[in-house]
């Protein structure tokens, strides 16, 4: 089963979106938006670099715990990760937004 894409609306009226898996568990978490078009845009720029390994920053938590974040051709955050318990967790999650990003599915709940 494919990925896809929820788009939601926060509390306070900005706009957030999360790559899911085909089976709902969440790859990738984006920040806030305050208009819906730019998290439409968001969500547009994950699918054009998800392919492209060099837009991956893997990083380590000061607890310890490995996450990455999915970066755009100019080096601005799209989206974060969980924080997994090892680097191959994360490389696994990787891996799943490589295959995954491209989805263009978007369930809009916003």
């Amino acid at each position: 089963m494919a990925g896809w894409y929820e788009l939601s609306k926060s509390s306070d009226g900005q706009f957030r979106f999360v790559l899911k898996t085909g089976t709902g568990d969440t790859l990738l978490t984006s920040e806030l938006y305050k208009a819906k078009s730019s998290a439409e845009g968001g969500i547009a720029s994950v699918q054009a670099n998800s392919l492209l390994d060099e837009r991956y920053e893997r990083k380590t938590s000061s607890n310890g715990k490995a996450y990455f974040n999915l970066k755009a051709g100019n080096q601005q955050v799209i989206g974060t990760s969980q924080m997994y318990a090892t680097e191959a967790a994360r490389e696994a999650d990787i891996a799943r937004v490589k295959a995954d990003g491209p989805s263009t599915t978007v369930k809009d709940n916003a």
